[in-house]
């Protein structure tokens, strides 16, 4: 499989065929290796935190639902919320006082571990 529109034909046959979730996630899992394998740039980085906390007078509440982060600090914050589980989510930038949603930890015992900042975004 070389294009994304061929991963994509290749889910749907399977998924249309009634194969199991293990199946589905060999193919995805074997494409993206391929990928890794050419050189194809990995998941974009704007979903990605840097990896840096954000500062103390950056807070989260979280619940199974949603998770709010309220940015108690004088400048604005790009920020995204970091999971047990790794999930990633898009970065949202939060001004002073500003409160930002993202998704809660749900049902499935996964947990928010911390709030981190994300670079700049793009120009």
């Amino acid at each position: 499989m070389n294009s994304t529109f061929e991963v994509k034909l290749k889910v749907r046959q399977l998924i249309g065929s009634g194969v199991g979730v293990a199946a589905v996630a060999a193919v995805l899992f074997s494409a993206c290796a391929a990928q890794a394998a050419a050189g194809a740039p990995a998941a974009s980085t704007a979903a990605a935190g840097s990896g840096e906390p954000a500062p103390e007078c950056v807070r989260y509440a979280a619940s199974w639902r949603y998770t709010h982060v309220t940015n108690d600090c004088g400048t604005a914050h790009r920020v995204t919320v970091e999971y047990t589980d790794g999930a990633e989510v898009p970065c949202r930038e939060a001004r002073p006082g500003e409160t930002v949603t993202f998704p809660g930890y749900g049902t499935g015992g996964n947990g928010v571990l911390r709030v981190l900042l994300c670079p700049p975004p793009p120009v």
